[in-house]
């Protein structure tokens, strides 16, 4: 399956856990909007051929798609509206929401979404395939929603007091973004408490990438967090591994709690990183098509690895632990990770619009598919109530021994790297005999 890299996505401030490949329309927005009045069952009739080439699900959820499509064009329409409330119901029927349509503006925000920058309150956000709920994946790190306290699966129960019961997920990002410098009020449900949060909207630009060098027991250890797949995460990824090879740590930790994805090409660019061979993950669409990506011999480093996961890890972030785990190149210590594991192509059509269809999923090098399963790491910690609190009040304890997660990792590690030293220290029969 041929998919252009400079479009795939993988999760994103708006939606959470969706791979999606964007292409443009080809027509120039003013010409679009013109063909789009003079015939709107146009626009209606090139979503379902995109339907019906592409979606994953060849029975379009045990519908006949051809009488969809002449139930459709058999209707009037008077406005733009109308149309589009017309795609709308039309992929509802398909049971997925991740297939959806987008209006211009919400085309347009998609787009924005993994630029590096953003205006906003800088949280990802997905909505429930069951019960429909708005939850929030993760706030990106020193953002106003992080600040205000923001946590990894709250529920947004209403935004400036306007429940999002039966609330679209692009109508939730709509009210929820805004002008820089004002305010919104977000009303959250964690376990079973109800409050309100007001959070400023502000420019946001993201750096994912910060790292330390720590020392322990074992020498000098380099803790890398990446908080989101953007643009510029392979670059500050590089910069952070030279630099502390430079400082010749003795192993790594890298903390993907609380990522909720973003590129995939960003996620396969740094497994490269640290994978030299190997499968780092494939798709799967509705032919049974497998297109893997593969690790070139270009890693910067081969010292041991842990990897830090979580509830919050989703998609790219799956993708990556998932290669690191099953090519036996890391630990992964934390909880299970968020399980979504969908691919999606987005078209821009003819009046600056666009449409996501679900084309694919996404399996790890092992054949695992993550949808709704997530992935397991070999060291289970699970933090109590008051460990999530004093992370909370204090993010700097986060990648510190007062986190308990991040605590075991070090443990970990550093069995992992006097196991090397010891390895290294046999002769080759020894080694054999060791085997």
């Amino acid at each position: 399956m041929a998919i252009k890299k400079r479009g795939l996505v993988l999760g994103a401030t708006t939606v959470a856990s969706v791979a999606v490949v964007v292409t443009g329309a080809g027509i120039h927005l003013s010409q679009g909007q013109a063909f789009f009045k003079e015939s709107p069952k146009e626009l209606i009739d090139e979503v379902w051929q995109l339907i019906d080439h592409e979606y994953v699900d060849e029975t379009f959820n045990e519908q006949d798609w051809q009488a969809v499509r002449i139930d459709y064009l058999n209707r009037e329409y008077g406005s733009s509206e109308d149309a589009y409330e017309a795609i709308r119901e039309m992929l509802e029927g398909l049971g997925d929401v991740y297939t959806r349509f987008m209006d211009p503006q919400e085309f347009r925000n998609m787009q924005i979404d993994t630029s590096g920058e953003l205006t906003g309150v800088g949280i990802q956000i997905t909505q429930d395939e069951d019960s429909e709920e708005i939850v929030v994946v993760s706030p990106i790190e020193q953002t106003p929603a992080y600040e205000a306290g923001v946590l990894s699966g709250d529920i947004i129960r209403a935004i400036d007091g306007q429940t999002t019961e039966g609330m679209d997920l692009n109508e939730a990002v709509s009210l929820i973004r805004g002008p820089v410098n004002s305010e919104v009020t977000l009303t959250l449900q964690r376990d079973d408490e109800t409050l309100n949060v007001t959070v400023n909207r502000a420019r946001i630009e993201i750096h994912p990438v910060r790292y330390s060098y720590e020392t322990g027991n074992e020498g000098g250890i380099g803790y890398i967090r990446l908080t989101q797949f953007s643009a510029n995460a392979a670059v500050e990824m590089r910069e952070a591994i030279q630099e502390l090879e430079d400082r010749d740590v003795t192993g790594y930790v890298l903390d993907l709690r609380s990522n909720p994805g973003g590129l995939l090409y960003s996620s396969i660019d740094i497994a490269q990183m640290w994978l030299r061979e190997g499968t780092i993950v494939s798709t799967v669409n509705r032919q049974g098509i497998v297109d893997e990506n593969a690790a070139g011999d270009r890693a910067l480093t081969d010292k041991p690895l842990v990897v830090l996961v979580d509830g919050g890890s989703a998609s790219a972030s799956e993708i990556l632990s998932g290669a690191l785990q099953d090519n036996d190149r890391a630990i992964l210590v934390g909880t299970k990770t968020f399980g979504k594991g969908l691919v999606q192509s987005v078209r821009g059509l003819a009046d600056g619009s666009g449409v996501a269809v679900t084309i694919a999923k996404y399996l790890t090098p092992d054949g695992r598919d993550i949808n709704e399963l997530g992935i397991e790491p070999d060291v289970i910690v699970e933090l109590s109530e008051e460990d999530r609190e004093l992370l909370a009040e204090d993010r700097e304890k986060i990648g510190t021994m007062e986190d308990p997660q991040y605590a075991t990792a070090i443990e970990v590690l550093a069995d992992l790297i006097r196991g090397e030293r010891e390895s290294a220290q046999l002769g080759p029969d020894q080694q054999k005999a060791a085997l």
